[in-house]
């Protein structure tokens, strides 16, 4: 069969947004937002300091002379958002990556790992991680309003919000909250398909509204809407979900498109137009297309095809090429720059 792992939790919501699009403004051009969410683990599998030191420093040195090949509609190059588990700080290794950074390839925020954690393990951990990268390397930046230390999230292995049916790999009800109160100006793990943590809400930008009490209160949400103030707890940026009916399996039943970039999931032709197609949007701004694509980029597997056997450079020139002929105004972004962009529509901008 095809990959039907609890695909009932969102083929609902799928069936009906086939049914429910809004109508793009013919008078102005597509706008399509593209970001990668790395979830950037140099000591992924056990790896030791001098593995992470390479998988790192690999990236660093290849990175560059893939994303200066290609520019977007303003003659911007990629940039990378490197979404850096807390529980692998490494000085060194932060300070290469802020370093990378501040040259102008990307951006680092938070990652997290953790299991049956409690609130305050969890409060305990984000503001230390946030200050940490802030004041040591750098990285982050204040709001202008509240002069908070503001970060983008990633909840590793899936479980925001303590939304795995096990109960692993979180264990805190009112996580939504506590993001929303340490800074974190909005979420960007999802989809998580085929994983039980996938919402039923997809291809959405919306905002969670916490349910201490419960678990997986991102189920749902409050669309993000233009000339509408925030309504709820958290922005939640999804990527793309949908059924791939192009690369089938067994030549038959449609694969899952979940937005992963990898060795086993390469960058083509139609999964930029499945993108397009699945694309969250702000409400009442249907021009306006925002792609978060995710990886792992320091898997070995995954780091010879995006670096070495030139998936990045393959991705990049598909984005370009499409746009290109079809008039698309295409915008590489970082997390924080694409936030930026849907809080300027949401006022109306």
């Amino acid at each position: 069969m095809f990959e039907k792992k609890n695909i009932k939790i969102w083929i609902g919501s799928y069936l009906r947004s086939l049914f429910a699009h809004e109508p793009l403004d013919t008078g102005t051009p597509i706008r399509l937002y593209f970001m990668i969410a790395d979830h950037f683990e140099p000591y992924w599998n056990g790896a030791g300091k001098s593995e992470a030191l390479r998988r790192t420093a690999n990236w660093i040195s290849r990175y560059p002379e893939i994303a200066s090949r290609f520019k977007d509609s303003e003659g911007r190059s990629p940039r990378h958002t490197f979404f850096f588990p807390e529980e692998e700080y490494d000085a060194e290794i932060i300070a290469m990556l802020a370093r990378h950074c501040k040259e102008g390839f990307g951006d680092v925020e938070i990652h997290l790992h953790h299991d049956r954690d409690t609130s305050e393990g969890l409060r305990r951990k984000l503001v230390s991680f946030r200050d940490r990268l802030h004041e040591e390397h750098g990285l982050l930046r204040r709001e202008e309003e509240k002069g908070r230390i503001l970060y983008g999230f990633v909840h590793g292995n899936w479980a925001l919000d303590n939304s795995r049916k096990d109960g692993r790999y979180c264990g805190v009800n009112d996580e939504i909250r506590i993001l929303g109160e340490t800074g974190c100006y909005a979420d960007f793990t999802l989809p998580s398909a085929p994983s039980d943590t996938q919402t039923k809400k997809i291809n959405s930008i919306y905002y969670a509204v916490e349910d201490p009490a419960l678990p997986k209160s991102h189920d749902d949400g409050i669309d993000v809407e233009a000339r509408k103030a925030q309504r709820g707890d958290l922005m939640i940026v999804q990527g793309p979900l949908g059924l791939d009916w192009y690369a089938r399996k067994f030549g038959i039943f449609p694969r899952i498109e979940n937005s992963e970039i990898c060795q086993d999931h390469p960058a083509a032709d139609h999964r930029v137009h499945l993108w397009k197609r699945y694309a969250p949007k702000v409400k009442g701004m249907p021009n306006h297309l925002f792609i978060k694509v995710h990886t792992h980029g320091c898997q070995e597997s995954n780091q010879r095809y995006l670096l070495e056997e030139r998936g990045l450079d393959h991705l990049y020139g598909l984005l370009e090429d499409v746009c290109g002929k079809n008039g698309w105004r295409l915008h590489f972004v970082t997390a924080y720059e694409m936030f930026k962009i849907i809080k300027c529509l949401e006022a109306g901008f």
